[in-house]
């Protein structure tokens, strides 16, 4: 098993609350973890919902949950019985412990709405993403490899690259035609399919509802709403533009992303290296995974993208304790930066920028610019936040 962050945050937050919740997209390993997370418990029970003997044993939730008390419980794909948090709120009122329940689910918190609402203050949330750069011991060669498939556990540790491009193909199929009417939404698998392209072909550039709803012959509304439903099941990412008082035009409409760089490209049918390097997503497709290593492991005050009508650009800003540090992501080993990058410097006031290219080692471009390798991003944003 590879080693997931949140392992040692997931035992924490157990030992000292009475209800965890891990959220992530299908097949990012949150059952695998959590089953880990178990063997550290001396008395524990897992429960599959998706499993009909495993639903059978909560017919009567209450007697059977009560009668496992003592254990750590962990109720896995918990969106497919909402009804079940009424009856847990029951339970963890009742019994002053910690480490009662362990729910996994695969809808954020805001779709899962029975959780924020019967479990308030009763419930603590950590997101479990596809594998991150961090979780692996790879060099610049194989971050190329992860570039192409994504890090979903079984797209990533596949044989090869077909064997990866056919699981993920088979993984969009079954959440367009299965997961997404799971959840209780009648949404055509085609349309939503044809939309999932059609951000694909967009992806990293600011979103359009009014041009999607067109091509696919429904009201930007109802675009809005599918776009909100792949956001709430971590299959989309909206990056907001990066506000601040100034006299300059800004750009004010938020940029789109595929969040997992395997399922972008098979959305854009790059099955291997060779036609990723040929293919024009290669710039997009660099900085889609540049951007969720970052966002995924740190949490910040703000964050979002930098764009004025005179030029200024930069990919990504991070502020957190009043310091903030500029992000530009390159897929070429000899990067450069426009000279609008030196006027968004002096508009933000940052302290640094980062250049992140699929270089071996770090070496500073101009003052206060350093081009770094992408296994070294979070190290150095440590130190510079730590500052």
């Amino acid at each position: 098993m590879i080693n997931r962050t949140i392992l040692d945050t997931a035992r924490k937050y157990l030992d000292n609350f009475k209800a965890v919740a891990i959220l992530g997209p299908r097949q990012c390993g949150k059952s695998t973890l959590a089953k880990e997370i178990l063997k550290t418990f001396p008395e524990s029970v897992y429960l599959d919902m998706e499993n009909p003997a495993d639903r059978i044993k909560l017919t009567d939730p209450v007697l059977f949950l009560t009668n496992v008390s003592d254990s750590l419980v962990c109720i896995d794909e918990i969106q497919h019985v909402p009804e079940l948090f009424s009856v847990l709120r029951g339970i963890i009122d009742r019994n002053d412990r910690s480490g009662q329940f362990l729910v996994l689910g695969s809808a954020s918190r805001d779709l899962i709405r029975q959780s924020s609402e019967t479990l308030a203050g009763r419930i603590i949330y950590v997101e479990l993403t596809p594998f991150m750069l961090e979780e692996l011991s790879i060099g610049r060669n194989e971050v190329l490899t992860y570039l192409l498939r994504g890090g979903f556990p079984l797209s990533h540790l596949a044989k090869d690259d077909e064997l990866s491009y056919v699981w993920r193909n088979s993984f969009i199929s079954s959440f367009l035609e299965r997961d997404i009417s799971s959840l209780g939404f009648n949404y055509p698998p085609e349309t939503m399919r044809r939309l999932w392209s059609f951000i694909a072909h967009s992806q990293g550039q600011t979103v359009n509802l009014s041009e999607f709803g067109q091509l696919l012959g429904i009201s930007h509304t109802m675009v809005r709403k599918y776009v909100d439903l792949l956001t709430a099941t971590f299959m989309v990412r909206i990056l907001p533009p990066f506000e601040i008082n100034t006299r300059k035009r800004m750009a004010k409409t938020p940029k789109i992303y595929i969040r997992d760089t395997g399922i972008l490209h098979s959305l854009l049918h790059v099955r291997d290296i060779n036609s990723l390097f040929s293919n024009p997503c290669l710039g997009y497709s660099w900085e889609t995974m540049v951007l969720e290593n970052i966002l995924n492991s740190f949490e910040f005050d703000r964050f979002g993208y930098y764009r004025t009508n005179n030029g200024a650009e930069i990919d990504l800003i991070l502020e957190k304790n009043n310091i903030r540090i500029g992000i530009e992501c390159k897929s070429s080993t000899t990067p450069s930066v426009e000279r609008g990058l030196y006027s968004g410097i002096d508009d933000l006031g940052l302290r640094k920028v980062y250049v992140i290219a699929p270089v071996d080692v770090s070496y500073p471009l101009k003052e206060n610019i350093l081009v770094l390798p992408s296994m070294e991003i979070k190290n150095e944003l440590q130190r510079s936040f730590a500052r």
